[in-house]
């Protein structure tokens, strides 16, 4: 069974959209989700420097665009979906890509919804000055009290030995100062905030009147969500759990899980993959896996796809 998989804040790197714009109506889809958001995914995908792709309200919505760009690729249907992917899910702000490719949301919906999330994320981690590190190694039952102790959150736990804390600097400096007892490395992320966590609260009122217009569907494949790794079969429950979330913690770990008991051999991680394909590596382990980093990895993605597609149920 194949699972595919979009990733959260933190993938993108200056450039990573260049290469795709070379297929046929890439350029052309850009330039109008671009006019419809007020935010050139082009520039920013192609020209804009570390700093600049950096900014929130700039990176949400760029990862979206490429997640759905590079994803489309290979399934330019609903019906090319439902009849290949197993089940679907993504990492954080990866889980609106996944809302649009599971049918939850139009991909334009979804892209004017991250719009407001980015906005609205941004807005409230200039409130006070925060960040994310991810802590290598370690066991949880010792990094979560440490986490604790120091006052951040445990926004993402990842699993593959993973988490993600975050809080203000002056937190994530002492934790750098002091990591636990058999974490091996604490790297600083490429976000520009708390997120998941009590700091992105004033976010969460913003998404829920952005929300209140939207009819979503029930997804046509299955949605496993960050919330809990749980499948998710109604449309307003997927809604309702992405704006929840933006304040509370990204559950990676049982999204694993949950791949794994429901049969998963292969798992596609859309553009800019790379970071959700090397916690599959280690957390699911004879799993075949693809990140999909550029358009010279869709044979390589197609002939995963033709080998372990299996509808589902």
């Amino acid at each position: 069974m194949l699972v595919l998989v979009a990733p959260g804040q933190g993938a993108q790197t200056p450039g990573f959209l260049t290469p795709w714009l070379d297929l046929p109506g890439v350029e052309d889809q850009l330039r109008a989700w671009s006019a419809d958001l007020d935010l050139d995914l082009i520039h920013y995908g192609t020209k804009a420097d570390e700093d600049e792709i950096r900014d929130t309200a700039v990176a949400q919505p760029l990862l979206v665009a490429a997640a759905l760009v590079s994803a489309r690729q290979l399934f330019p249907t609903a019906d090319d979906f439902t009849a290949q992917v197993g089940a679907a899910g993504g990492h954080s702000v990866g889980e609106l890509a996944a809302a649009a490719l599971t049918g939850v949301l139009s991909d334009e919906a979804a892209l004017r919804l991250v719009r407001t999330r980015g906005l609205a994320m941004a807005e409230a981690a200039a409130v006070t000055q925060t960040g994310m590190a991810a802590l290598l190694g370690g066991d949880p039952d010792v990094v979560l009290p440490h986490l604790e102790k120091l006052g951040l959150t445990p926004a993402n736990v990842n699993g593959a030995g993973q988490i993600v804390a975050a809080g203000t600097v002056e937190q994530l400096a002492a934790l750098a100062a002091d990591k636990p007892e058999g974490t091996r490395k604490v790297v600083a992320l490429k976000v520009a905030g708390a997120f998941h966590t009590q700091h992105m609260a004033p976010a969460v009122a913003a998404l829920e009147a952005a929300v209140a217009e939207l009819t979503p569907a029930a997804p046509h494949t299955r949605y496993v969500s960050n919330k809990d790794g749980q499948l998710v079969m109604s449309g307003t429950d997927v809604i309702d759990r992405l704006v929840g979330q933006v304040a509370s913690p990204v559950r990676w770990d049982l999204c694993m899980e949950t791949f794994s008991e429901l049969g998963v051999t292969a798992l596609i991680e859309v553009a800019p993959g790379g970071a959700l394909t090397g916690l599959a590596k280690r957390a699911l382990p004879g799993v075949k896996h693809l990140a999909l980093k550029t358009p010279d990895h869709l044979e390589a993605a197609r002939t995963l796809i033709a080998e372990h597609a299996v509808p589902a149920e």
